[in-house]
């Protein structure tokens, strides 16, 4: 075996300890975290003082226990962030393999630099200027990191890989932990170094690498799930609007069999003259007024899309009003009216019609204009507990739609923001309270 020349000192074990607990901490602060903070505070301290014990007891073993201690404090660094965040366990091992190797790079590229600029000749270890260069680069490295894994993981929604993914990046971990640590092992490969600086930068350069990659997987995984849940915004878009035009036909239907019938009786009944005949047809004259009233709003797609509600909100016995001037409607798109509108009042009837109480059934629908804005505020009555996640997204108690919960206020969201609107949801009182605020220049005008 070829011995290492110029070899440097080993990175001071308090400082691999350090810069393992800052690791974990960019994660927590990343993730979406399950527990309280208090409980994340005490965590994350208990963690740098196990890191701190695990690397100087490792540093007191013989050499052979080297890839031991490594485990021990890859251990620690999991436990931080399963316990500190609140993770899963697939998902705790996921996030501490990818900060595992930003440990490395980062306490790679730091004792590069010392060694680099001499400053290892001058002073000792723990003097305030070592430590000064130790502050200043952890925090410029990790800050970073923070900043390009912000973008990466949500926190509102957990972190959730596939077991494959899981697996692929405890894999790429270990490969660049082996083939950055290698020349300390052998000198005499292919990839090795035998020059004190020439390792360190193929350290600092594997370590690197691995974590571009485990970024890149990261960011491909995030696009795969931002791309399903908008194709899953999308089919339920085109869902609300071929039933629109399925109720338009059929409201037309009704309409026109509705027309007929009134002539029919009309004429029955001049033939017809006793007293309790006249009392059926006119009970059969109620019973098709109820099939023939339409909403008239100014607006033909809106006007379908609240008769069809009106009537399955009477056929559940909950009762609608609705207040609306569809003129205001004139730019927006036949689909995303039926689909904004269409979303708002399913909500409203699902969570409406399991009330057991009939007098507590209400739906209020209103679109008016209000400083130049086009205001659509859709209010229901209920009296359980609202279910929503950290966006203020609205989790559907839909038994079947356990993995798309929220996407109906989604959709919502989706179509006020491309008008250049926003919609918030408040609730007080026992009423829940949807409000779209859409410019009424910069928005509909505009399209």
């Amino acid at each position: 075996m070829t011995p290492i020349t110029n070899a440097l000192p080993d990175i001071p074990r308090s400082y691999t300890a350090i810069c393992e607990w800052a690791a974990c901490m960019v994660y927590i602060a990343v993730l979406y975290r399950r527990v309280p903070l208090r409980r994340s505070i005490i965590v994350s301290a208990a963690g740098l003082a196990s890191l701190v014990a695990v690397q100087y007891f490792d540093g007191s073993m013989p050499i052979w226990f080297w890839i031991i201690g490594m485990l021990l404090a890859f251990a620690c660094m999991y436990a931080t962030i399963l316990l500190g965040a609140g993770t899963g366990k697939r998902e705790g091992l996921y996030i501490t393999a990818r900060a595992f190797v930003l440990a490395e790079l980062v306490a790679s590229l730091h004792w590069q630099i010392v060694t680099f600029i001499g400053v290892r000749d001058g002073f000792a270890d723990y003097d305030w200027r070592a430590i000064a260069l130790l502050v200043v680069t952890y925090a410029l490295c990790f800050g970073l990191a923070w900043m390009v894994e912000r973008g990466n993981f949500s926190q509102a929604t957990p972190t959730l890989p596939t077991a494959s993914a899981a697996i692929a990046t405890m894999a790429i971990m270990i490969v660049t932990f082996a083939m950055s640590n290698l020349s300390f092992v052998s000198t005499n490969t292919p990839f090795s170094g035998s020059v004190g600086q020439e390792i360190f930068y193929i350290r600092t350069l594997v370590d690197f690498c691995g974590f571009a990659i485990l970024y890149a997987q990261q960011e491909q995984a995030r696009r795969i799930e931002a791309n399903t849940e908008l194709a899953s915004i999308n089919a339920q878009l085109e869902s609300q609007h071929q039933e629109y035009l399925q109720s338009k036909e059929n409201i037309e239907s009704l309409g026109r069999l509705a027309h007929d019938l009134k002539h029919q009786i009309t004429a029955l009944r001049a033939e017809v003259d006793p007293k309790h005949a006249a009392a059926g047809f006119e009970q059969l004259e109620q019973s098709v007024q109820r099939y023939s009233a339409q909403q008239h709003t100014g607006n033909p797609v809106l006007d379908v899309i609240l008769t069809a509600k009106e009537r399955a909100c009477a056929d559940r016995g909950i009762t609608f009003t609705a207040v609306a001037d569809g003129s205001l409607l004139s730019g927006m798109s036949s689909m995303d009216i039926a689909s904004l509108f269409g979303n708002a009042l399913d909500n409203a009837i699902e969570a409406t019609s399991k009330l057991p109480k009939r007098e507590q059934r209400l739906i209020k629908l209103a679109l008016y204009e209000q400083n130049r804005f086009i205001v659509i505020r859709v209010e229901n009555y209920y009296d359980s507990r609202l279910k929503k996640d950290a966006e203020g997204n609205l989790r559907t108690t839909k038994r079947d739609d356990q993995h798309r919960h929220g996407f109906g206020v989604k959709s919502i969201r989706h179509i006020a923001q491309q008008y250049g609107g926003e919609v918030t949801i408040r609730t007080e009182d026992h009423w829940f309270v949807l409000t779209a605020l859409i410019p009424r220049k910069t928005g509909l005008m505009a399209m």
